[in-house]
């Protein structure tokens, strides 16, 4: 039975506003449509943002530019956030919900010149899930889901906290390289592509 009106609460959630039921008989157990909506609007979002990081890492493979481990770090963040479209998915599923597919399409990156542009990127793409992650708790919470609170929080909002603190620790090495926001590649960028730890290492 579908929640009613003065049920739903106000959110910036980006809520699948064409979402359909599966069809059949499926049972849904204490799965709120909601919090349902807000999940399959989500997988989306994940897809989105790894598309979009994938479009990052084309960047540092062209010649002109040649960063090739800070195109790695972004092929692993991008894949990363396919991986986390995929647990929505199947989280979607065991909970008798249903996602309604969407053609993506691909994400402008032609304002990026540099690293340290492609990192202030990353880090607000990345606020921006954490806080919708964020809402998706208190969604959940408050129509009296708490497995999905708690799911999304353990699998979800944690890892993705660190991530935003790995890549705001890159941002602040290359400010101290002298790298910038402006301009193309500079030198402290391939200093960073050289020698930064960080980029050798897997999402957390």
């Amino acid at each position: 039975m579908a929640e009613p009106k003065w049920k739903r609460q106000k959110t910036c959630l980006p809520i699948c506003s064409f979402h359909q039921p599966a069809p059949g008989s499926q049972v849904k157990q204490n799965y709120p449509e909601s919090v349902e909506e807000a999940v399959c609007g989500l997988i989306t979002l994940f897809y989105q943002v790894s598309y979009r990081f994938q479009a990052l890492a084309e960047i540092f493979e062209q010649n002109d530019v040649a960063l090739p481990r800070v195109s790695g770090y972004f092929q692993k963040v991008a894949d990363e956030e396919e991986h986390n479209a995929e647990i929505l998915l199947e989280y979607q599923k065991e909970r008798g919900g249903h996602y309604c597919a969407k053609d993506i399409k691909k994400p402008s990156t032609e304002s990026v010149q540099n690293m340290r542009q492609a990192l202030d990127q990353t880090i607000q793409q990345w606020k921006t899930v954490a806080t919708f992650l964020e809402e998706l708790c208190a969604l959940s919470k408050s129509c009296t889901d708490p497995h999905t609170t708690s799911f999304i929080r353990k699998r979800l909002l944690v890892p993705k906290i660190q991530q935003i603190k790995v890549a705001g620790d890159l941002i602040t090495n290359a400010t101290r390289l002298g790298c910038t926001d402006e301009g193309q590649v500079s030198f402290g960028e391939y200093l960073i592509d050289r020698l930064q730890e960080e980029l050798q290492k897997p999402p957390a």
